[in-house]
């Protein structure tokens, strides 16, 4: 019997158990405790944010997010990943860390309560992203874009962020993180599978046809 059980241990592949993409589970205490955060507090912490994410939430700096008018429940939860190593990005990494989860609360509603920003160029015709944006892709099993994020992009649900606006070269690096396999922290996959199926340029035209979307 316990030379069995030895070859078994022996020849068995070892099993391999995938740890979850976030430990943020949205209950409904979980959903209260970001949309109680104080905006008085979060207003003050984000100050060394400015940097990146600009004064008002509004980056300045192509390949830094805008923040401005985003969901609170998916800034909080970015935070928490990059604080739980779920996401890697290695400034966000330690900046994160330092931050409690009522800080991370505090930061999500104040960025959530500013202005977003206004659009004050021409747009461009982009014919592939208007597709996928609309339709999709049923032949790569691409869902139309506008189910998850909404026909304005304004996001919906607490994980799917809002696009409206969003810096172009961000937009693109992330996509192409989720592409790759780099970033990890979508439930069930969802960007990553999406991503896959998706060419440069459709990408850089999903950026700039949400980018075009400031109101």
């Amino acid at each position: 019997m316990k030379r069995t059980l030895a070859l078994f241990l022996l020849f068995t592949p070892a099993l391999v158990i995938a740890e979850p993409s976030t430990n943020i589970a949205w209950t409904p205490d979980a959903l209260n405790f970001v949309q109680d955060g104080n905006l008085k507090k979060g207003k003050q912490l984000a100050e060394p944010c400015a940097g990146c994410h600009g004064e008002k939430g509004i980056s300045q700096m192509d390949a830094f997010p805008s923040l401005a008018g985003q969901l609170a429940t998916y800034t909080y939860k970015q935070i928490r990943d990059y604080a739980d190593g779920k996401r890697t990005n290695a400034l966000m990494n330690s900046v994160a860390t330092g931050l409690s989860e009522q800080d991370s609360a505090d930061l999500a509603v104040w960025f959530q309560s500013l202005p977003e920003a206004k659009n004050k160029g021409k747009k461009q015709k982009l014919e592939k992203a208007e597709v996928l944006v609309a339709k999709g892709n049923g032949k790569k099993i691409i869902p139309p874009c506008f189910t998850c994020h909404g026909g304005n992009g304004q996001g919906e649900r607490q994980d799917i962020p809002a696009l409206a606006g969003q810096q172009v070269e961000y937009f693109v690096n992330t996509l192409t993180e989720y592409k790759t396999g780099t970033r990890h922290n979508d439930v069930y996959s969802r960007m990553r599978l999406i991503s896959e199926q998706l060419s440069k340029e459709d990408i850089k035209q999903l950026a700039q046809y949400y980018y075009q979307m400031r109101k």
